[in-house]
């Protein structure tokens, strides 16, 4: 063993959001208005609580890359081909962060995230379909 240190979560995500153009609510919103597919991650409590974003796919975060891998056999109509634009959305734009990376590893570069998730979303005053 080399004794090397793993990176650890922080120093992981940082290399992660590295390859990721992230957007800012209003930029995910733009996006959003040109084709863009906006996908809420949360889980259902989450939802529950605080709500939705109007047009947002709700995937929950175990089936993401299934529903939305072009090619693959469960995938969404949405799903249209591998030059999509997804924007991820979490909570407050971690676990968005991690799961956009994937979806890039299974073919879909322009994957990306919600910098500050669903609450900066609606910190911003943009619309949220109440619970």
């Amino acid at each position: 063993m080399s004794g090397d240190r793993p990176p650890g979560i922080d120093a992981y995500l940082d290399r992660v959001r590295a390859g990721l153009d992230r957007l800012d609510p209003h930029e995910a919103r733009a996006a959003a208005a040109t084709g863009a597919l906006l996908v809420d991650i949360r889980y259902q409590a989450l939802r529950e609580r605080d709500g939705l974003i109007p047009g947002a796919l709700v995937v929950e975060r175990n089936e993401l890359e299934w529903r939305l891998d072009p090619l693959g056999s469960h995938r969404l109509p949405e799903a249209t081909g591998h030059d999509l634009t997804v924007v991820v959305i979490c909570n407050e734009g971690y676990a968005s962060s991690l799961a956009a990376a994937e979806l890039q590893r299974i073919g879909l570069p322009r994957a990306t995230d919600l910098v500050g998730g669903f609450q900066a979303w609606r910190a911003a005053g943009l619309p949220v379909t109440p619970p």
